[in-house]
């Protein structure tokens, strides 16, 4: 499981590869997925041996997602690019929208080869088994669609979770380096902290449980009562349930299912609350609710560059979608020796771009060594301080964050209708943010122009970067909400 799939190898990437007009200063073999994407659907569009893709992606709410492309057929099928294109195709719709079926029509070859890849055995083995069992209870299928249907409406199964101000709350958000709470009263933070904490390997669900209790605990003591607890945190939730979460990634099978899956109920039964209105949710999603509740604005991607990666998007409407928007799982590089994500095993996925691994492997290449022992928080801060000084090789590194943002947000604009960008996390602190931005926005001037008119930038200052979130999720339930 989580191996390279035999159709993704240097040979086949040889037959396609771009060249980015700006260049990621410390990745010169960076393949933007935007633009090798481009140049396999404009190949397919221009030859006259092709035919027509559908693929259809079984979304959260129930609805299917539907997208329609094109490929090269026959002799003429560019060999194992056309596989390699659909599978990082699929993989992107599964982990932007959700679902543990897709169907497939137009060609049952291809259907077979990418149902053979996404099975248990196969090289998208973490991705079956997270979808089809861990985050959906049914079996991960990919089957042809025989039927052959044509695009139907792509419903977003808005929610309308947030903007809830009134009475006391409590608000946190847990990441894999710090837990944030706030205490809020009628829409003001009377209190805030973050505290450091080690959940990811951890194999004893007490230490998160405790550390959540604790977390709250310390911010009631600043209201004179709690009328609503809102929460979120890296991860897949389901009506409050964690589905998967990297911050439980050390606990067995057995303990998850057991005392995790549930763990907020158990929480809030302990502290006495849990009659009263509450919500956990993905981080990404209050990522997206803070920024589109501090500008007034919809159509609006958050991005949380942390511990881990995180998004969350607000539909033009104004509500939270049902779609998983786990960005940190979808491909943004396609370049053989783009890095592997421990967790799934695969290349190229936005947590290697756009976290504090990113920084810590960036680092190393940009010749800042540090001994083993030192983590991944600590080294970053380090970078930090070295930017503040103006050391070049600290600057190397966020620019090439921000080259990678550059293409990505012009990747991610072909699936979310997007007029606002905002980044939270901490590698966004300080200077460097800025420097990710300035170098993202350059890269929307040169190469994707339309976009760069379009889309506002938008990056919070410093308290609102450290704890925009856990004030966001203070206002996700409504008092009304008998949970």
């Amino acid at each position: 499981m989580g191996l390279m799939p035999e159709f993704f190898n240097e040979h086949m990437v040889s037959e396609l590869t771009v060249s980015p007009q700006i260049a990621a200063p410390l990745d010169p073999s960076y393949q933007p997925s935007i633009l090798w994407n481009r140049a396999y659907r404009n190949g397919a569009a221009g030859h006259g041996n092709r035919k027509r893709i559908v693929l259809r992606v079984g979304g959260v709410s129930g609805e299917p997602f539907e997208l329609e492309t094109a490929i090269l057929a026959g002799e003429d099928s560019g060999g194992e690019a056309t596989l390699h294109y659909l599978e990082r195709l699929t993989k992107s719709l599964l982990w932007l929208h959700g679902g543990n079926r897709v169907w497939v029509a137009g060609d049952d070859d291809v259907c077979r080869r990418l149902a053979e890849c996404y099975s248990p055995s196969g090289a998208r083995g973490f991705d079956c088994e997270m979808m089809g069992g861990r985050i959906f209870p049914e079996a991960f299928q990919i089957s042809i669609d025989e039927k052959h249907e044509g695009a139907r409406e792509q419903a977003s199964g808005g929610a309308k979770w947030g903007r809830h101000t009134e009475g006391c709350r409590i608000g946190f958000d847990l990441g894999g380096s710090d837990r944030k709470a706030a205490a809020v009263v009628d829409g003001e933070v009377v209190f805030s902290e973050e505290i450091e904490w080690d959940p990811y390997f951890q194999s004893d669900p007490d230490y998160h449980f405790q550390g959540i209790v604790d977390s709250l605990e310390r911010v009631a003591k600043h209201l004179p009562r709690v009328d609503a607890v809102g929460g979120s945190a890296a991860g897949v939730y389901l009506e409050n349930e964690v589905r998967v979460a990297s911050l439980f990634r050390g606990v067995s099978q057995q303990d998850f299912d057991q005392r995790v899956r549930r763990i907020f109920f158990d929480v809030m039964a302990h502290l006495g609350w849990q009659d009263r209105p509450w919500r956990v949710i993905n981080d990404g999603e209050v990522t997206a609710l803070a920024g589109s509740m501090a500008i007034g604005e919809s159509s609006l991607l958050g991005l949380s560059l942390g511990t881990s990666f995180a998004a969350g998007y607000v539909a033009p409407d104004g509500t939270l979608t049902r779609q998983l928007n786990e960005l940190a799982f979808v491909p943004v590089d396609h370049g053989v020796r783009a890095p592997v994500d421990e967790w799934s095993g695969d290349r190229g996925c936005g947590v290697q771009y756009f976290s504090q691994q990113a920084v810590a492997r960036l680092a190393q290449v940009a010749g800042l060594g540090f001994p083993e022992e030192v983590g991944f928080p600590e080294r970053l801060l380090e970078v930090q301080r070295l930017m503040k000084q103006g050391d070049p090789r600290a600057h190397s590194i966020f620019q090439t964050i921000g080259v990678y943002l550059g293409y990505s947000i012009a990747h991610y604009a072909e699936f979310y209708e997007l007029r606002h960008l905002l980044i939270l996390g901490r590698v966004t602190s300080g200077s460097g943010g800025q420097l990710i931005l300035d170098a993202a926005r350059e890269v929307l001037n040169h190469e994707f122009p339309e976009l760069s008119e379009s889309i506002q930038f938008h990056i919070p200052d410093e308290q609102q970067k450290r704890h925009g979130q856990a004030v966001a999720a203070a206002s996700l339930p409504p008092l009304a909400d008998s949970h």
